[in-house]
């Protein structure tokens, strides 16, 4: 199958430091040409793949400092795809609904990963207005504020199963939060979590530019305190002795979490997970398995003690059965091939309808309708 994948540009594939969205196109990548297929991944120039690679930005856009505006690059991106789009069979698109009015007479070859939260009211008139465009949820709970929405499916991520090797004896004695200093991700709530159970926390995570005032008012005067120590961002080599060393992972949330790719980092490490009910996280969490949950700063503290007493071998297991790149790009295969056969099916009836129409406009003699002389 000749697929392409078309991931944003604010980052490399994959990226250098955080970065979800670019993180799971490239898994997605990867294994699709593991398995033999034919990919061609539209991305930023410093991007590294197995894959064709269509480089549309010299560099990761974040990282470029020149960069001040990146909508004529995501246009730039758009229209190398929409060049080479009938060479594919289907276009894979992870950049939001950037591309819908300049594919919806294409709509039948494409897909469209959200990545992002979907309850702002922005969104409803939107998606309304293109009904045809074939849409993938990462977590049923993200589908949910659009229920007229064309969703076609629901694929939660994946990781390759070689990514990060579980550590079952952890070593650190610290509970870990990972990912983005910011107001829907709560870490001053890991900080009173860590200090009211007495264990020590290790934050490391990016701070956005629209964040820095949120940091240096709200969080940086917690870290004064004791226990606490902020690392700042990691990359992908790093997070296996970070979050496998960790005796838990805490995902504190305040908002609609779309899917929450930390916590099957943590889950692929055996390491348990504590986490605010938001979103997607009942779907991604089994209590008692692979973490708890819960809804409160008061009951999270009340839960570390059984939290840090799961099996860590059973975690890892679980992680393997249900979040492994090989089951995320099978989900997505099986909707590409039948994307094929409907577009397929369509194609035959267009076919039969023309042929009709050209069979009632110019009858063959032996079947036209004879009339009597009078």
């Amino acid at each position: 199958m000749k697929i392409a994948q078309i991931a944003p540009l604010f980052e490399s594939v994959p990226p250098r430091l955080y970065g979800g969205t670019e993180r799971v196109v490239h898994y997605l990548t990867e294994e699709l040409v593991r398995q033999g297929h034919k990919v061609t991944l539209f991305a930023s120039g410093d991007s590294i793949t197995s894959a064709e690679l269509v480089p549309c930005a010299t560099q990761a856009l974040r990282l470029d400092p020149d960069v001040r505006d990146s909508i004529p690059h995501q246009m730039l991106l758009l229209d190398k795809v929409r060049e080479r789009a009938g060479e594919f069979d289907v276009l894979h698109f992870h950049v939001d609904y950037l591309h819908f009015p300049l594919f919806r007479t294409q709509a039948g070859r494409t897909v469209t990963t959200l990545h992002g939260r979907q309850d702002l009211s922005d969104h409803m008139p939107f998606y309304a207005h293109f009904p045809e465009m074939p849409l993938v949820s990462i977590s049923n709970a993200q589908r949910a504020p659009l229920p007229r929405a064309n969703f076609v499916a629901t694929v939660y991520h994946g990781l390759p199963l070689d990514l990060h090797k579980p550590t079952f004896q952890p070593a650190g004695g610290y509970l870990a939060f990972l990912g983005r200093i910011s107001p829907e991700k709560r870490p001053d709530r890991a900080i009173e979590i860590a200090r009211a159970a007495g264990l020590p926390l290790k934050i490391a995570a990016k701070v956005d530019n629209a964040d820095e005032a949120y940091f240096r008012d709200t969080i940086a005067p917690l870290l004064d305190g004791p226990g606490v120590e902020f690392i700042g961002e990691i990359n992908e080599s790093e997070k296996t002795a970070f979050l496998g060393n960790a005796a838990a992972l805490l995902f504190p949330i305040d908002w609609p979490e779309p899917f929450g790719l930390v916590m099957i980092e943590a889950m692929a490490c055996g390491t348990p997970v504590l986490a605010f009910r938001g979103g997607s996280v009942a779907e991604i969490i089994e209590v008692g398995i692979t973490g708890r949950i819960v809804e409160s700063v008061e009951e999270a503290v009340q839960a570390v003690p059984n939290l840090l007493a799961l099996d860590r071998r059973a975690i890892r297991a679980r992680f393997e059965e249900r979040f492994s790149a090989r089951r995320m790009a099978g989900d997505y295969l099986r909707l590409y091939q039948k994307m094929l056969r409907k577009r397929a099916a369509s194609e035959r009836h267009l076919a039969s309808l023309a042929e009709y129409a050209i069979a009632s406009a110019h009858p063959r003699p032996d079947t036209a309708i004879q009339t009597e002389p009078n």
